[in-house]
């Protein structure tokens, strides 16, 4: 069954401090989401806000138009959540600790052979925790997640301690997770959102800074170049450009020029240029990564 959450005007104080500040935004199955910010940012205090084990100083959350706090226990048994700190019960075994958990969701414990094998524990089943790499520690957190097949996972920073390959694996385990669920994923990597995430929310000092789709930022169709010229040039003259959409003067000889194209224009520049008796002194692209975008949303 798809499902939204709408999260409206959610408020968390710590005495006089805000961790979290009227935030409000709206999930949909289908999308793994990324919350990307800052140590500090409010990310984990969002993450165990969602879940119902912590309550917020205000606003409200709606799980297909049921209340949060009116409904907890029902919604919990919805959610997955793998916490920053992967409590386990380290005296256990895994397939043991794996069973447990199955028995509290009152599931076949034929479903734990399937998770062992989904996240890649089937080397490690036979150890108790306490005995296993941090790493291997993490996939049992997530084994545990989605145990009871939940329809919205929450994982905060769930790569934490996994080797390049490891951390591959899971990347594809949660974008396959995420095609029929909604999936919050919380990072401060930048490269961990961009490989796994189909949108990104940055949060800085407990507010919302953006909401934005990644293929806004990853498309390649449209391109903005700052160029100067050694002379002056008329606004009407640059307009003759092929797959220009908009013409900005920034200085004297020097504009902006955005084009909605695949092709790189800059070459194309050089040759206009040189056509029409000028020379390009530079060309610089203004393409904005999300690197750019959460350094120049975070700087203060």
């Amino acid at each position: 069954m798809d499902l939204t959450i709408k999260i409206e005007n959610l408020s968390k104080k710590y005495g006089n401090q805000f961790a979290l500040k009227n935030i409000s935004l709206e999930l949909k199955s289908g999308e793994i989401v990324g919350l990307l910010g800052p140590n500090g940012a409010g990310k984990s205090t969002l993450m165990k806000i969602l879940p119902g084990y912590l309550k917020p100083s205000s606003g409200s959350i709606f799980v297909n138009d049921l209340s949060l706090s009116e409904n907890v226990f029902s919604i919990q048994q919805q959610m997955g959540y793998l916490p920053e700190h992967n409590p386990l019960y380290t005296e256990m075994f895994v397939r043991e600790y794996l069973q447990f958990n199955a028995a509290i969701h009152q599931i076949d414990k034929t479903e734990v052979e399937n998770v062992i094998e989904k996240v890649g524990l089937k080397p490690e089943v036979h150890k108790k925790i306490h005995q296993l790499s941090k790493g291997y520690r993490q996939r049992v957190g997530l084994a545990a997640a989605i145990l009871h097949n939940p329809s919205i996972l929450i994982l905060d920073e769930p790569t934490t301690g996994l080797d390049p390959n490891q951390i591959e694996e899971i990347r594809q385990l949660i974008k396959d997770l995420g095609r029929d669920r909604i999936v919050l994923f919380s990072s401060h990597i930048l490269q961990e959102v961009e490989a796994v995430c189909d949108r990104v929310i940055i949060l800085h000092k407990g507010k919302m800074l953006q909401d934005l789709r990644l293929n806004q930022i990853r498309s390649t169709e449209q391109q903005l170049l700052e160029v100067e010229f050694d002379l002056r040039v008329e606004e009407q003259f640059l307009k003759t450009l092929p797959n220009l959409i908009k013409v900005e003067n920034v200085f004297d000889a020097t504009w902006e020029l955005t084009f909605q194209t695949n092709e790189d224009m800059r070459p194309v520049l050089v040759d206009f240029a040189q056509l029409n008796g000028l020379r390009a002194l530079k060309i610089i692209s203004k393409n904005k990564s999300l690197a750019d975008l959460f350094k120049e949303l975070t700087a203060n």
